[in-house]
């Protein structure tokens, strides 16, 4: 089993700048890769970005990807080997959202939720001014 734990959500303004942090503790060598995924009251679930360390990366690092409308706003990174951030520039009201970490074990790389096997509580992050 794996948990994961998200921190750093909150309020901020339109063209201000968040960074979540998503902590996994209990078997971490069993993941492949860890990703962020959000929801707008009344919408789906939707991938955000996720970081794979598949194939032997395993101090830290990891091959990034990004859903389009966050691509060049937003950047996943991988402190070490079981701590993920996401750090959230030029927000948008639009991504208004619960954001959750999620994390997979399966080397293969999806963005779908069904290919994620944990996740967290998740982080609530308000872009308003």
């Amino acid at each position: 089993q794996v948990q994961l734990v998200e921190s750093g959500g909150g309020l901020v303004q339109p063209g201000g700048s968040l960074r979540l942090s998503c902590a996994a503790s209990g078997s971490i060598f069993s993941i492949n890769a860890m990703g962020w995924f959000r929801q707008a009251p009344g919408k789906e679930r939707e991938f955000v970005a996720d970081i794979n360390w598949s194939g032997g990366i395993t101090w830290g690092g990891g091959i990034p990807g990004y859903a389009d409308s966050v691509k060049d706003r937003f950047t996943i990174s991988r402190d070490n080997k079981n701590t993920v951030t996401l750090q959230m520039n030029s927000l948008k009201p639009e991504d208004t959202a619960v954001y959750y970490c999620a994390a997979r074990a399966s080397p293969v790389v999806v963005t779908t939720q069904g290919g994620y096997n944990y996740w967290g509580q998740g982080t609530q992050v308000t872009v308003s001014s």
